[in-house]
């Protein structure tokens, strides 16, 4: 794993060409320099370059094979690298660096890449803004006005630039310096998993829209308001257990006369006076004055005359009694906004006497598969065509979330057809799922519509399976473009759409349910992706939880989905995992 040492702090200058970033540093490098800081810069050439003159001795040599050279002197040292095959990468340079003797790195180009960028902007070039789509931006200089919170700076004003570049180095120093991994900053066009699904989530929001239910038609959803408890739990102070009921400053008497009974739901109208006892069942309200319990266990009746045994166990005043309010406070917050309603939520609130909830409605999601070679189960199969199962896998993952499912069924390959499916969507649903050609824009009606109709990003993620994947909005409504691949459309589902859900369902700070196995068999991925196998996990015989995998990991093998009860995940960091080593498995349908 390439690590980078960010003991120095890192800022990229992005913008298109012809924005004049190089002009810029230019200016602003003596500027810093006089301020005292010691910087570097790193510049991205998407051309081939040459710093050596043709003639010279080191231009010669590597002419002539050298794939490495260094040249040095009295006043500086430059090292060569010949690179026929892959281009360096911005860690790989970063850790080239003598950060010992530097207080900042200033990076010119990379503009795609995921680290603290500056973005320079003129309106002249008719460009689109970078902000909107890299949530690295920030700040913004430029001769135009942004639509933006971020701090925004005339690009011409190369005092101000300076001033913010020096406070940027300043603050960074200040705060605890992380250590990074090649995971952080991804190969060209591409999103790691962590950074595709926070994009996601941050245009995500909550829908506020209330619904009130009976009580069993509550459970599994939302709480949308918190539930103040009317009354007190329990309502009156009341004894914890069968026994006799006594004053508490009455506990060294060695007899007590029973006046009487209380049976739970009834209660005794009169205060308990000096050595009075009252025999009392679990539930039932104290008597006034009474503020003790003795077990009945403890106690002997002989007519209306009690002793208790204390070789059992000395009496406390106040013990086996529950306070009025003791559990809930009237107006104390029994179950909060946010809170899912299980078993337990349910019989609470049935046991405030309350018989109806105020959750958030259930989303409605409309799901659609594309392209003319699909068809649906129980046609007979034609030539060149599949059944589709992308929609019954989908149904099956929303019905599971609590979700409404509008099923707007296959839609061909025609660009009049899928305008109007997803206008009739954005107005029916809360949420677009499509599986197929439409995810990865293949067809280029197909990005104009969605172009037409909203704005959608087609991303490539660093995943296997399920790399194509396309989001944004459809008339002000998520949409989701997932893989045609049946497996792949599960996965993507699981890391992109499930937590997008659980958002706009209300959940605070939901989180997927994980669990750490032990490698059962050596487990395989490529370096710098991530990589989710389908797996099987269970506990072994020494109580430990293992994993391996069901075999063929193809994405077009639905299968092994139904095989499996767990994906692996194998992150970009770690190339394989050996016998032995710990994962991460996330749960399909199974709960441990």
């Amino acid at each position: 794993m390439t690590q980078i040492n960010a003991s120095v702090p890192l800022l990229g200058f992005a913008a298109f060409s012809g924005t004049g970033k190089t002009t810029l540093l230019e200016a602003m490098l003596p500027k810093l320099v006089e301020r005292g800081l010691r910087v570097a810069v790193i510049k991205h050439a998407h051309h081939n370059f040459d710093l050596d003159e043709p003639g010279k001795d080191s231009y010669r040599l590597r002419k002539a094979g050298a794939s490495q050279m260094l040249i040095s002197s009295r006043y500086r040292r430059a090292l060569i690298s010949e690179t026929p095959t892959t281009e360096a990468t911005l860690p790989y340079l970063i850790n080239q660096l003598d950060q010992t003797q530097l207080d900042l790195i200033l990076v010119e180009g990379f503009k795609s890449l995921d680290f603290p960028k500056i973005e320079l902007h003129r309106q002249v070039i008719n460009k689109p803004w970078l902000f909107q789509d890299d949530n690295n931006i920030i700040a913004i200089a430029s001769d135009i006005k942004a639509d933006t919170a971020l701090p925004q700076i005339s690009i011409d004003d190369l005092e101000q630039l300076t001033d913010f570049v020096v406070q940027y180095s300043f603050q960074s120093q200040q705060q605890p310096i992380k250590t990074a991994s090649c995971d952080d900053v991804q190969p060209q066009g591409l999103l790691s998993v962590e950074q595709g699904r926070q994009r996601i989530l941050a245009q995500i929001k909550t829908i506020d829209n209330p619904l009130t239910v009976e009580l069993k038609h509550a459970l599994g959803h939302i709480v949308h308001t918190d539930i103040l408890s009317p009354v007190n739990v329990p309502q009156h102070t009341n004894s914890a257990m069968d026994g006799y009921a006594i004053r508490g400053a009455d506990i060294d008497l060695n007899s007590y006369t029973v006046v009487g009974q209380v049976l739970a739901g009834h209660h005794y109208p009169h205060p308990l006076q000096a050595g009075e006892a009252v025999r009392i069942m679990t539930g039932a309200p104290v008597p006034q004055a009474a503020d003790t319990v003795v077990m009945r266990e403890q106690a002997h009746q002989d007519g209306d005359t009690v002793t208790f045994n204390l070789a059992m166990g000395a009496i406390k005043a106040g013990q086996n009694v529950r306070l009025a309010g003791e559990d809930l406070a009237i107006d104390q917050v029994a179950v909060a906004k946010g809170q899912t309603i299980t078993a337990p939520e349910l019989g609470m609130v049935a046991s405030l006497g309350l018989n109806e909830i105020t959750i958030n409605t259930p989303l409605r999601v409309a799901i659609f598969s594309t392209g003319d070679e699909v068809q649906a189960p129980g046609e007979a199969q034609r030539q060149n065509c599949i059944y589709d199962s992308n929609r019954y896998s989908l149904f099956a993952l929303l019905t599971r979330l609590g979700c409404e499912v509008v099923d707007l069924g296959i839609i061909e390959d025609s660009e009049a057809t899928l305008e109007a499916t997803l206008n009739q969507a954005s107005q029916q649903a809360d949420m677009i799922l499509s599986s197929g050609g439409v995810s990865v824009g293949d067809a280029d009606y197909i990005k104009t519509i969605l172009d037409k109709l909203g704005k959608i990003n087609f991303w490539r993620i660093n995943m296997r399976p399920g790399r194509p994947l396309a989001f944004g909005h459809i008339n002000n409504i998520p949409f989701f473009g997932l893989p045609g691949n049946p497996v792949a459309v599960m996965v993507t589902f699981l890391q992109f759409v499930e937590p997008a859900i659980r958002k706009q369902q209300g959940y605070q700070d939901w989180q997927p349910q994980t669990y750490t196995a032990i490698a059962a068999e050596p487990l395989r991925s490529r370096l710098g992706r991530t990589e989710y196998l389908r797996g099987y996990f269970n506990w072994d015989a020494n109580g430990r939880l293992t994993v391996k995998t069901i075999g063929s990991q193809g994405s077009g093998i639905l299968r092994s989905m139904s095989e499996a009860n767990c994906l692996i995940e194998i992150p970009p960091q770690q190339e394989y995992a050996q016998i032995g080593d710990n994962v991460n498995v996330i749960p399909l349908e199974v709960r441990l």
